[in-house]
C-alpha cells in the first residue's frame, strides 16, 4: 500500500496483496478519513496495479509511477482544498478475482474513487464490481470495448477502445502489403476480441486471419505452423515475457520465415525488459502506444520527473497513470468527494493532461464514459538503435 498523506512528506510504501475474501460491508462508509489532531480529511483513492506475475509487472510499475507522482504533486500544491490525497494500492497480479476483492475492500475503506488497472480482463471485473458498488472508477490503461455489460455512469476510461486502436493497426498491416496475417493467440477474452477486430478490418480489403492456438502449440512449434500458413505477418497475442520472447527468438532464427513481419499490437515491445531480453531481435516489431508526436509542456515536465524515478524512462502507461490522478483531482476539487457527484461529473471534465486536453463523452457501443481524442501510434524499435522508437503510423 502506498500512502501519501501530507504536504512535503515523502511517501512511505509497502505492498499488500488483496485478500481473496471480500471485506464485509455494512453500509456506505463516509468518504475520507478525518485526523482528530489536525481536522484534516484524508481523501483515499484506490489503485489497481499488476505488480507480480502473471501480470505484466513492468507495465504495473510504470502505471504506479505515474499515479504516485501525480498524487505527490497534488499534495505538494496543497491537496484538495487543503486535504491530502492518499493512494491505496492493491496488486491485482492479472487476476480478476483479486480486483473484485480489492473493490470490496476499497468500498469498506471509504475511498472516494478507484484508479488504474492495465489488464483488460481484470479491468472488466473491476468495472463491473465498481458499478455494482456505486464506486467511481477511472480506468487508466485497459482498452477492452465492453468494460461493463450495461451502460454505467460510475466508470470512465482514458485509453481508446480496442476496436479503434486495433483497426488502426490492421490498416497499417494492409498498407504494408500484408493480406494474410497469422495470430499466435492465447485463450483470453481480450485476445479473442482483438482477433475479431483484426479479422473484420482485414476482410474489408480482402485480407484473412489465420489463428495459431497457443494453448496447443509450444513456441518452437509456431514456426512450423507459420510456415505452413503462408502468412506474411505473425502477431503476438500472448503474454510477456513468455511465451512472447521465445516465439520471437524461434521465428527470427528460422530461415524459412526470413522476411516475415512480427507484430505485437498489445504493446509488449514498449518496455525496457523487451530490449534487455531480445536485443536486436526485438526490434522492428510494430506495436500500439497512446502518445502524441509531441507531449504537452506538462507532459515534458512529467516525463523528466518520471525518468528520475525507480521505473526509469517512462512508457505511455506512466503518462496514463499521471493523467488519471490529474482528472480525479480536478473532479474532486470541483465536485467534492461524494461518490454520486463524482460519477455525474465525467461529461464536465476538461483537464490539461500530459498528452493533450482530456474530455469524456459517450461513444456508440461503449458502455462507459470514454476519453475522446486520445492519440494512437503504431511504432517499433529502431533496428539500428533498439532503445529508440520509430513512429510508423498515427491515428
Amino acid at each position: 500500500m502506498t500512502t501519501i498523506t501530507g504536504r512535503g512528506r515523502r511517501p512511505r510504501s509497502t505492498w499488500l496483496r488483496p485478500s481473496r475474501r471480500p471485506a464485509a460491508i455494512t453500509g456506505c462508509p463516509p468518504v475520507g478519513v478525518a485526523d482528530a489532531m489536525s481536522g484534516m480529511v484524508t481523501l483515499k483513492i484506490g489503485a489497481l496495479v499488476p505488480l507480480t506475475p502473471p501480470g505484466w509487472v513492468e507495465a504495473g510499475r510504470h502505471l504506479l509511477a505515474g499515479l504516485d507522482l501525480a498524487v505527490r504533486e497534488v499534495n505538494d500544491a496543497g491537496g484538495i482544498g487543503g486535504d491530502p490525497l492518499e493512494l491505496v494500492v492493491r496488486d491485482t497480479a492479472a487476476d480478476p478475482r483479486r480486483a473484485e476483492a480489492a473493490l470490496d475492500e476499497f468500498a469498506g475503506l471509504g475511498v472516494a474513487a478507484v484508479a488504474g488497472e492495465y489488464h483488460s480482463v481484470v479491468a472488466r471485473a473491476a468495472a463491473t464490481r465498481a458499478d455494482a458498488l456505486g464506486l467511481p472508477f477511472l480506468c487508466s490503461s485497459a482498452v477492452l470495448d465492453a468494460l461493463t455489460e450495461r451502460p454505467t455512469d460510475h466508470v470512465a476510461r482514458l485509453p481508446p477502445p480496442q476496436s479503434r486502436g486495433w483497426r488502426i493497426y490492421a490498416d497499417f498491416l494492409l498498407d504494408a502489403g500484408h493480406r494474410r496475417v497469422a495470430v499466435a493467440a492465447a485463450p483470453s477474452l481480450y485476445w479473442e476480441s482483438g482477433t475479431r477486430v483484426l479479422r473484420e478490418r482485414l476482410a474489408t480489403r480482402g485480407g484473412t486471419v489465420v489463428e495459431l492456438d497457443m494453448s496447443a502449440l509450444a513456441p518452437a512449434a509456431v514456426c512450423d505452423a507459420l510456415a505452413e500458413s503462408a502468412a506474411t505477418a505473425l502477431l503476438l497475442l500472448v503474454g510477456q515475457p513468455e511465451p512472447a520472447v521465445s516465439i520471437v527468438t524461434s521465428v527470427r532464427r528460422d530461415r524459412r520465415l526470413a522476411g516475415t513481419l512480427i507484430g505485437a499490437p498489445a504493446g509488449q515491445p514498449e518496455f525496457a525488459a523487451w530490449e534487455n531480453l531480445l536485443g536486436a531481435e526485438g526490434a522492428a516489431i510494430p506495436f500500439l502506444r497512446y502518445l502524441p508526436e509531441r507531449l504537452t509542456p506538462l507532459g515534458v515536465r512529467v516525463g523528466a520527473a518520471l525518468r528520475e524515478g525507480p521505473a526509469g524512462a517512462p512508457s505511455f502507461v506512466a503518462f496514463e497513470g499521471y493523467d488519471t490522478i490529474a482528472v480525479l483531482a480536478d473532479v474532486l476539487r470541483a465536485h467534492g468527494a461524494d461518490r454520486a457527484g463524482l460519477a455525474e461529473a465525467w461529461p464536465r471534465v476538461a483537464v490539461d493532461g500530459t498528452r493533450g486536453r482530456i474530455r469524456f463523452a459517450r461513444e456508440p457501443g461503449i458502455s462507459v464514459w470514454q476519453a475522446t481524442g486520445t492519440p494512437v501510434q503504431v511504432v517499433d524499435r529502431d533496428p539500428a538503435t533498439p532503445d529508440r522508437f520509430r513512429i510508423l503510423r498515427t491515428g
